[in-house]
């Protein structure tokens, strides 16, 4: 029989990459971390970990071990869920959320649901698509509001992705930018310009772009708030990549010009676990879907 806690000291590892960091996650000992992995190793008969001077990383049994770890503790926080809905009458939803999204999406979608079910009680968590996708996936949280670009969605395994909306991107340019008055513009025009960054996400796609015109990218500033890169924007900081949900309405000192085709975007969607899918959990995606319509 496999221990349940010796499973989870195996994820901390594996998250880690060390016995010390899952020590410090666990508020174990490395010594005590490296002795439930040496009684789960002897319990399998297998290793389930390489060890080196550089850190540890999982064997192919390990990697197994973990997928399935994760499905059993799921489902452990599951029935655990629904025990204390039993016993308190009160259903909970957790709502796992990108900032914009959170800040231009959830308010009107959570105000059409719980008009609906005022019995639920909804806890929201702020967390980038590579942390709440593994949440919803672990039983953290019932859905996610997430997104990706022009990648693969991150951390998608196990999970039922459902598009809502593309949210382009347009370039912020200050006040007086020689290019402020046109349609739109080629971000390869904006190679001379230092850059004003609003996530890193964004920071990575003008990277890749930059590399493939053949310019250096100048970063100016580095945020992880749309809201605060446009202001600095307006300051006249540098130029910067803006999506539709990040836009700040009050920030009328930047221009925002639609960047030409193809214009990048970043894909927005809902996730949830096929296998503990609710119809709460479906009716907030609804909601989501029905506030995006109304900001396309």
């Amino acid at each position: 029989m496999i221990d349940v806690a010796r499973l989870r000291v195996l994820r901390e590892v594996a998250r880690h990459g060390s016995f010390s960091g899952a020590a410090a996650a666990l508020l174990f000992t490395p010594s005590a971390v490296s002795q439930h992995i040496s009684a789960l190793e002897r319990t399998l008969g297998v290793p389930v970990v390489e060890r080196s001077t550089r850190g540890v990383t999982l064997t192919e049994s390990g990697r197994l071990l973990v997928e399935s770890a994760d499905t059993i503790f799921a489902e452990l926080r599951h029935a655990r869920e629904r025990i204390d809905r039993l016993a308190t009458g009160r259903t909970r939803l957790t709502v796992a959320t990108f900032t914009s999204g959170g800040r231009r999406l959830l308010p009107d979608a959570l105000r059409r649901f719980v008009a609906g079910h005022p019995e639920v009680e909804v806890n929201v968590v702020e967390a980038e698509p590579e942390e709440s996708l593994p949440m919803v996936r672990e039983g953290r949280a019932d859905l996610a509001l997430a997104y990706h670009f022009d990648g693969p969605l991150p951390s998608a395994g196990g999970l039922e992705w459902t598009p809502v909306m593309e949210d382009p991107m347009s370039a912020a340019l200050p006040a007086g930018h020689p290019l402020a008055g046109r349609e739109s513009v080629d971000l390869a025009e904006l190679a001379a310009d230092p850059w004003v960054i609003g996530c890193s996400k964004t920071e990575a796609f003008l990277r890749r772009y930059a590399a493939q015109a053949g310019f250096e990218l100048k970063v100016a500033g580095s945020t992880t708030d749309y809201f605060f890169a446009q202001a600095l924007v307006a300051s006249g900081l540098g130029v910067g990549l803006i999506p539709r949900l990040g836009l700040d309405p009050s920030a009328a000192d930047a221009v925002l010009v639609p960047v030409s085709p193809p214009r990048p975007a970043r894909y927005v969607g809902i996730a949830v676990a096929g296998t503990r899918r609710s119809p709460l959990a479906d009716a907030v995606g609804e909601a989501l879907r029905q506030a995006a319509a109304a900001v396309r």
